[in-house]
């Protein structure tokens, strides 16, 4: 069964969150983790989405 992607409205929930932990000092390593994703897919998704 395939993978299916998640909504663009989750990813964008998903980058605030990482948004929050980045001001508290996180690392994009950790941050990244902590939102269940490879720093790659934060990267791009921030790029595509304009977090």
């Amino acid at each position: 069964m395939a993978r299916r992607g998640l909504t663009p409205e989750k990813i964008i929930t998903k980058l605030r969150e990482a948004e929050i932990l980045l001001s508290q000092g996180a690392t994009i390593a950790v941050a990244s983790k902590k939102i269940g994703v490879s720093d790659h897919t934060y990267y791009r998704w921030r790029k595509e989405y304009g977090e």
